[in-house]
């Protein structure tokens, strides 16, 4: 009887799980890909790594040292950049950016991105600010949407085993 139970419980996360991220996209737009599966078995650094569209974050997490870290218990909070947000920075910036020389510069840059503890969606709202593992504070807003310096949330509640993404669509800068 316990077997099934636990099977049942299972198989309820299995679909509850992946429908509630999904919930969770509240400006309206497409949730990526990896939300579509349940992620809460993976670190942060593992979901990023399974969603095509975080390729260009994944490899700067590789140049900069830091998939271990967001492999690591955390929690963590990350707002991740799309590969299109990539694409958004001058060009020849992020090439430069991957050089080994740049590697200090690039890890501060991906370390504005990432607030220690799990902050939820429903937390971010409240925010006026987070304070980053970089060591400066982004600006919160949720006029019009909600944004971290300046850059649009388009996705929220991530699951991973070590905190959250969120999904932005701009490279914040410190």
């Amino acid at each position: 009887m316990k077997a099934i139970h636990h099977l049942l419980a299972v198989v309820t996360l299995g679909v509850a799980a992946p429908t509630a991220v999904l919930a969770h996209n509240h400006t309206g737009g497409e949730a990526p890909a990896a939300q579509e599966q349940t992620q809460a078995t993976a670190s942060i650094a593992g979901v990023a790594s399974a969603n095509a569209d975080f390729s260009t974050l994944v490899a700067a997490l590789k140049a900069a040292d830091l998939v271990a870290t967001l492999d690591g218990p955390g929690p963590f909070t990350v707002f991740a950049p799309t590969n299109e947000a990539f694409a958004k920075l001058p060009a020849g910036t992020l090439e430069s950016l991957l050089k080994p020389e740049n590697k200090e510069t690039l890890k501060g840059i991906l370390l504005y991105h990432v607030v220690a503890g799990k902050v939820t969606a429903a937390d971010v709202v409240k925010l006026t600010e987070a304070k980053t593992v970089q060591g400066k504070s982004a600006p919160i807003s949720t006029e019009g949407g909600v944004t971290i310096a300046g850059a649009k949330v388009t996705a929220t509640d991530i699951a991973a085993n070590n905190g959250v993404i969120h999904v932005i669509d701009t490279v914040i800068l410190p």
